[in-house]
């Protein structure tokens, strides 16, 4: 016989598959029976068609295709035969599925096998349709499953509650036909049937209020019953599973008492003493006692509250947690962690088991107690658990250590109750592990630092002990360098001596050791060496007679194959040589930086410090906020980078724009930037060409209408608030441009301008407009008064609509609150926004603007740009 004729048996073709040794020769195989079960079906043979339709099977599960064969399925199911029908539906759902429109030919055969009077037929016809009906084929043939389920058999009684399922997962509007044939299945004796009739009423429970409503009036009484004599039912050898007579219809029965009690405290009422028994008369020996256990918990905690039974339920999950077996640990925690919210109280009593679950070897166990933790700390029990996660924190598995060391951070942050105990839990978290200590936790260590300033000394003191023993910790390193840089002087002088303290001797040269252990540390980044150059420059201003070592230290990377080391060296090195007269001024102390003021800028907030008439600061409610969804970037996509970290706290276009124009550190007051960052600068506006110089400057910006006009810098991309880089005091001005050989600003012309000016659609798109009217006062004709209008050209509601805007160095800004963040649809009302611009330019350049527009419709952000270049010529002149 031909091995690949239609005559082949099913298992001689699974064995020559089996034997092949390649990939290659299994497709040969495939494809050669394949070609010969198209030859047959060409032929119509009969006699194989069912071996054929096995075999198509087969070759479907290796994953080839198999879709010429779906007609054969349809052909089996019409033949008399059971062996025929049974070969065909299983076909059926294996190659089809209720997308195919073949399977719309099928409905009149499903229809008349069940009707069929062999009831294996009509279990066949039950069990395909359970599996892939469609909605079409539910609307069809519901009233003839809506008969079965009250068919003599229990085995076509069980196979039709579960095709009802699928019926009702389907079109849920015919839901209220079954309620009173599903309620009916409840009083079943068989538990076959019994136990897919509660799924049924769960199912219908979920999809039809009515459903809902009936059950847990009418059959709430009847289902406790049931649970009470299932609990007690004596040995029944036919549904025993580890000495539990069915658990399987404890857990149905459970289930849907749990969806009948939510929201009702009488049906809760009805329920409590049985949900008691089985809490306490159930065995946890066995993983079908624990199973029950768990869906008991599960609906103590979803039905009305009953504190004593929330106790109870709490209690076994505690017990849960002392179980060898993992994957119970797990689920108890899972359980623990929604139960928090209803007891918290009750949880916290077994607080140290939950940390020991924190120490298991098993990773997901780890992570799942450590969020549970984090949730249970509250400000009367953070020192302990904190104290107990440290601890930890030294032996962790090194995968694990990160997530900890986010979590301790994050609760010594959230529940510290002194700044002292803040500080000394941080360290030791650097001390331990100060590798995985994300940035954003080390920024926020050295604002709590700035701000104590009854601790300078005792923190120095406690970071140079530190580092002696960790100093291969990165986080630990730059936070040392830095307090040193600061407070070195209070490490030599014992200053703020705390009682807790024991007094160390330290010399000007041991505290340069530090520093100069740090910046030759191989394993240490480029940051940690910025911020070491940096130390080193503020401490030759506060240990002259260092200076000469300093400097050397300084000196020896003015080779530096990396730019910023190199760069940072040579400038440092002539502030030592050139400028001691400023020195002293370049290297003060760092301002406190208040505890609000950072909270806004870690949140991702910009500096709302927008001047008022009366000095006040005040918080804008529009363009503030960065939407979550849509990262404020650069207005032009000058660069993705992260800001680096700012001192000033007004250097916007770290904190907007996210590119770096100062390579020099910002510590020592010092602004440089190269002939890039002056290309990028000159991109903004797209209005002029770099001026060549052999001197750095600070942005420099060339108009292209005039190249003899003097220079200006970029000014601010404000948003609610002006970010002039001009908020320095006089005192330091003017050694930062004797420094940087700066330039001053043109003298303004004296002009006085009453006109009025017209209107000007500044930006137009399909679904946005921009209005701006314009008007000065006498007197002052620098300062132009914009009253922007949005309107919003579609039918949809933008909500969180900010506006945002860019000027060059010349002008400055100023943004008023938004009238509203809601732009309503389709033109009917709109928002307005007040600007004012100065021109320090007044006469000799004209207003440019380039605006950002973000809002909110259908959950989604959506970002618009513009560019004005068309101001009225009155305006500038």
């Amino acid at each position: 016989m031909n091995p690949f004729s239609s005559g082949t048996r099913l298992r001689d073709m699974i064995r020559a598959i089996r034997a092949c040794k390649t990939a290659a020769e299994e497709r040969a195989v495939v494809r050669k029976e394949c070609a010969a079960i198209r030859t047959s079906m060409n032929e119509n043979d009969q006699d194989y068609r069912h071996r054929n339709l096995a075999k198509l099977m087969f070759i479907h599960m290796l994953g080839y295709p198999t879709h010429f064969g779906q007609m054969e399925c349809l052909k089996l199911i019409a033949s008399p035969g059971f062996p025929e029908k049974r070969i065909g539906y299983l076909g059926l759902m294996l190659l089809l599925d209720e997308r195919q429109e073949v399977l719309m030919l099928v409905t009149n055969s499903l229809k008349q096998d069940l009707n069929h009077s062999n009831q294996y037929i009509v279990g066949l016809a039950l069990c395909a349709l359970g599996n892939i009906c469609s909605a079409e084929m539910a609307r069809d043939l519901a009233p003839e499953v809506e008969r079965l389920l009250q068919f003599r058999d229990p085995n076509v009684r069980k196979k039709a509650a579960l095709c009802t399922i699928r019926i009702i997962k389907k079109v849920p509007d015919l839901s209220e036909n079954f309620i009173n044939p599903a309620a009916a299945l409840l009083k079943e004796k068989h538990h076959g049937v019994l136990i897919t009739g509660i799924q049924l009423c769960t199912d219908l429970c979920k999809v039809s209020p009515e459903a809902l409503e009936f059950l847990r009036k009418k059959h709430t009484d009847g289902l406790v019953k049931t649970l009470k004599d299932a609990v007690n039912s004596p040995y029944t050898p036919e549904y025993d599973i580890s000495g539990i007579a069915d658990p399987f219809l404890h857990i149905r029965l459970l289930k849907l008492l749990r969806v009948l009690g939510q929201g009702d405290a009488d049906a809760s009422d009805a329920m409590n003493d049985i949900l008691a028994q089985v809490a306490t008369k159930t065995e946890s020996n066995k993983n079908a006692g624990n199973a029950i256990l768990y869906e008991c918990v599960e609906t103590i905690m979803s039905i009305e509250d009953n504190g004593g039974l929330r106790v109870l339920a709490i209690n076994i999950l505690g017990r849960f947690l002392s179980n060898r077996d993992n994957n119970i640990r797990y689920v108890a925690l899972n359980m623990l962690m929604k139960a928090i919210t209803v007891d918290a109280q009750a949880v916290q009593r077994h607080r140290a088991t939950i940390l020991e679950c924190v120490k298991d070897s098993d990773a997901s166990i780890q992570k799942r107690a450590l969020e549970l933790v984090y949730v249970l700390v509250n400000e009367t029990n953070v020192k302990p658990l904190t104290k107990e996660l440290i601890d930890y924190l030294e032996v962790s598995d090194q995968e694990f250590k990160g997530e900890l060391t986010a979590k301790i951070c994050s609760i010594i942050e959230k529940f510290s109750p002194e700044k002292n105990w803040y500080i000394d839990q941080m360290l030791k978290v650097l001390n331990k592990a100060g590798n995985f200590v994300k940035d954003e936790v080390w920024h926020a260590l050295i604002a709590v630092i700035s701000s104590a300033s009854d601790l300078h000394g005792y923190t120095v003191r406690a970071l140079y002990k530190s580092f002696q023993t960790s100093s291969e910790q990165e986080s630990l390193a730059r936070v040392a360098v830095w307090c040193i840089g600061e407070y070195g002087d209070m490490l030599v002088n014992n200053v703020g001596m705390l009682d807790i303290e024991d007094p160390i001797t330290v010399t000007e040269a041991d505290t340069v050791d530090v520093v100069e252990i740090a910046i030759k540390h191989h394993a240490l980044d480029l940051t940690t060496k910025a911020m070491a150059l940096i130390a080193l420059l503020k401490l030759s201003s506060r240990f002259p007679s260092c200076s000469e070592r300093i400097k050397d230290i300084i000196v020896q990377h003015k080779g530096s194959f990396v730019l910023e080391l190199q760069q940072r060296s040579l400038e440092f090195n002539s502030i030592i040589e050139k400028h001691q007269n400023i020195r002293s001024a370049l290297v003060e102390r760092m301002p406190i930086l208040d505890d609000a003021t950072f909270s806004t800028r870690r949140a991702g907030l910009l500096p709302a410090a927008a001047s008022t008439s009366g000095g006040a600061s005040l918080n804008l409610p529009n363009g503030v906020a960065k939407p979550s969804t849509a990262p404020l970037v650069d207005l032009l996509d000058l660069s993705d980078d992260v800001p680096a970290p700012s001192s000033s706290g007004g250097d916007f276009l770290q904190d907007l724009l996210g590119v770096d124009l100062s390579p020099a550190p910002t510590q020592s007051g010092i602004g440089q930037i190269q002939k890039t960052g002056t290309d990028v600068l000159l991109d903004l506006l797209s209005i002029g060409t770099p001026v060549q110089s052999s001197s750095p400057t600070t942005g420099i910006l060339s108009s292209s209408q005039n190249d003899k006009s003097p220079i200006a810098t970029l000014d601010a991309l404000s948003s609610p608030s002006s970010l002039s880089a001009q908020a320095k005091s006089s005192t330091r001005a003017a050694p930062m441009m004797d420094l940087l050989d700066g330039f001053g600003p043109s003298p303004l012309k004296p002009e006085d301008n009453g006109s009025v000016y017209p209107p000007l659609v500044a930006f137009q798109s399909s679904s946005l407009r921009i209005t701006f009217n314009f008007s000065k006062q006498p007197g002052n004709p620098q300062t132009t008064f914009i009253q922007a209008t949005f309107t919003n050209l579609t039918p949809n509601v933008f909500t969180d609509f900010i506006f945002q805007a860019a000027v060059p160095k010349f002008l400055q800004l100023h943004l008023d609150p938004a009238s509203s963040n809601i732009l309503p649809a389709s033109g009917n009302g709109s928002i307005t926004q007040n600007l004012r611009v100065t021109n320090s330019q007044h006469g000799k350049k004209s207003l440019v603007m380039r605006t950002r527009m973000s809002y909110k419709f259908d959950n989604k952000v959506t970002l618009e740009e513009g560019q004005i270049n068309n101001f009225p010529q009155d305006l500038g002149s």
